[in-house]
């Protein structure tokens, strides 16, 4: 027994020790994705050792061999942390020109490397046909044709499209729209903004600042191509929406010959052209969700899944319990609206909490929004929560789909504490229901009477009636002259002021929200939240962003979840203006947001 377990651990130690071996050992093979037919380019085959044998290259088809293999030797030695090191590369290099257009794959090399067998990865090569105007193209797809001194830019020669990946969609299916330049000039700079989207929401997809680019054969010529800007677009009313043609501002490097005919060295001198670059505009044609929408759709639309639990099922009265909802899936789920769960009437309701953990994809956003409800029981008995619904409309079927989960059985124990005399209903925090008494407020024990006839002159009263407005003077100077000397402290005084300010903005945003004037609610809070920061932390509001306000409110031992909540309450207000479904209803859970968010603020924030 003890040899067959030596025997077990000498074969893991060998293994190891291989895989070791070849996790130091690469062999690479590289080529142009994309060449021109007619043209040379390399094909290179890379290993990261000296100790080799046996390099067998593979059956090149599709490709002339011009040249190869030659081989070369590379040496680079580093100093890391006072240790020095030496690495090796041997490569073997081929000079290949393509004999037809078409997409070609050519299989790893093989090679021995201290004894051991080594295959490098395999590349496809697409080759286009020759340009039609006569010029091959280039091999690289970093280098770009140059136009010649003189020569004027066509638009043949720069030009950026426009594509929609879908023209035909519902309201709120996302669309990419794809910026894409095509040159065979050399062009070094380029500028353009974004174009003005109206029913749209628009987000853009984050690329890469170092443009890649490639060849593609275009109407006849081959182009060096890269993309220059995606948007993901979610139209939010039917009809025809149009993109409109923006104005991009190229500059290109010209080359002119010298007129010397002695210098050969210099290669001439350049000169910058400005290029005005216009794109084509595109129409979207939307089409109207289908009637008959469930009760509960909020203007989901996508394809999703529903995933729910509780936090327990056994609990105490007083106690907390959590049910977790996850919709995970694609669509427009930032403009998800967060369904509703029917707690028993005597549990007390908070806020759900959300998390969005999504990426932005050519189908909308994809991945999964996290809500958690919270409620505490105030009485002992068994309850039940019925079915929680969601509601979206499927875009693979073009059918509305309603997701429900299991309904949730809930037995409560009686626990600590005094549950008749808790106050109910907490959801709006506006309605109070007192349990268990009748009547409250009525005076009890003795009580003292006064003659109707009773003479005022020389009572208790008499004598306070005098002395009472000179102690009221003397608190008056006192108090005046303490606001006097505050006021002269003009960042104390926006301090202390900062809440009256922000409470009137939100009684002036709830008189908005009453006239269901939309857009200026939204302004009104968005203006009520950051003149709030702005004197609170006496910094001018143009200096204030979500990018440092983070940053700021740590300074005053603002907790990251107050933090984050004036930042969600701040993106709810700019996106609910897009939302579908209620807007009665998401400027009321807006508002009530912002005054909680403030009033919490005002607690924590003192000078």
């Amino acid at each position: 027994m003890k040899m067959r377990k030596i025997i077990l651990l000498f074969i893991c130690v060998i293994t190891a020790v291989g895989v070791w071996a070849d996790e130091n050992i690469s062999f690479t093979a590289d080529a142009p994705e994309v060449v021109v037919s007619g043209n040379q380019f390399r094909l290179s085959f890379t290993v990261n050792s000296q100790k080799i044998r046996d390099f067998r290259a593979p059956n090149i088809q599709g490709f002339d061999v011009l040249m190869g293999p030659s081989r070369s030797q590379y040496v680079s030695m580093q100093n890391i942390n006072g240790k020095e090191t030496t690495t090796t590369s041997i490569t073997f290099t081929y000079i290949l020109m393509a004999e037809k257009e078409g997409d070609y794959t050519i299989p790893g090399a093989t090679v021995v490397v201290d004894g051991n067998p080594y295959i490098s990865n395999s590349v496809k090569i697409k080759v286009l046909p020759p340009d039609q105007s006569g010029n091959l193209g280039t091999s690289s797809s970093s280098s770009r044709n140059t136009s010649s001194a003189g020569s004027k830019i066509t638009n043949k020669d720069l030009f950026i499209t426009a594509t929609a990946s879908k023209t035909n969609v519902y309201e709120q299916e996302a669309l990419l729209l794809t910026y894409k330049i095509y040159t065979l000039v050399n062009l070094t700079g380029l500028r353009g903004d974004m174009p003005d989207l109206k029913g749209f929401h628009t987000q853009e997809v984050e690329l890469p600042r170092q443009k890649q680019w490639t060849l593609e054969h275009y109407n006849g010529r081959n182009y060096s191509t890269t993309v220059y800007s995606q948007y993901v677009l979610f139209p939010q009313q039917s009809g025809e929406l149009e993109i409109p043609s923006i104005t991009f501002e190229g500059v290109v490097t010209d080359i002119i010959p010298s007129s010397d005919p002695f210098d050969i060295f210099s290669g001439g001198s350049s000169r910058e052209i400005k290029k005005n670059i216009v794109t084509p505009k595109l129409t979207i044609h939307v089409k109207e969700l289908p009637e008959g929408k469930p009760a509960d759709f909020s203007g989901a639309v996508g394809l999703f899944t529903l995933d729910s639990s509780i936090s327990t099922h056994e609990l105490k009265t007083n106690d907390a319990v959590t049910i977790k909802l996850v919709i995970s899936g694609a669509g427009n789920m930032k403009l998800i609206n967060t369904p509703e769960v029917a707690f028993p009437q005597d549990f007390e309701i908070y806020d759900p909490k959300v998390d969005n953990k999504f990426t932005l994809t050519r189908e909308g956003l994809a991945g999964n929004k996290v809500i958690e409800y919270l409620a505490i029981p105030r009485h002992a008995g068994e309850y039940t929560i019925p079915p929680i619904e969601f509601s979206f409309f499927n875009l693979k079927t073009q059918k509305y789909q309603t997701l429900r989960t299991e309904p949730f059985s809930l037995n409560v124990e009686k626990g600590e504490g005094n549950a008749e005399q808790v106050v109910a209903n907490f959801t709006n925090k506006e309605d109070l229901k007192v349990l268990g008494k009748d009547i409250r407020y009525i005076k009890m024990g003795d009580t003292s009477y006064s003659k109707k006839d009773d003479f005022f002159y020389g009572s208790f009263a008499y004598w306070m009636w005098y002395i009472l407005p000179f102690v009221a003077f003397v608190v008056f100077m006192i108090i005046y002259r303490k606001q006097a000397i505050e006021n002269a402290n003009v960042a104390k005084v926006r301090n202390k002021k900062a809440n009256k300010v922000a409470i009137k903005r939100m009684k002036r945003a709830e008189k908005l929200m009453a006239e269901n004037q939309t857009s200026a609610f939204y302004d009104e809070v968005s203006k009520a939240m950051w003149g709030y920061m702005s004197d609170k932390l006496n910094i001018p509001v143009s200096l204030l962003s979500k990018d440092n306000i983070e940053e700021k409110l740590a300074g005053h031992h603002v907790p990251e979840e107050l933090v984050k909540a004036f930042i969600t309450t701040l993106n709810e207000c700019e996106f609910a203006r897009f939302a579908p479904g209620n807007q009665n209803e998401a400027m009321d859970k807006i508002y009530s947001s912002a005054i909680d968010v403030i009033s919490k603020m005002e607690n924590i924030i003192k000078r």
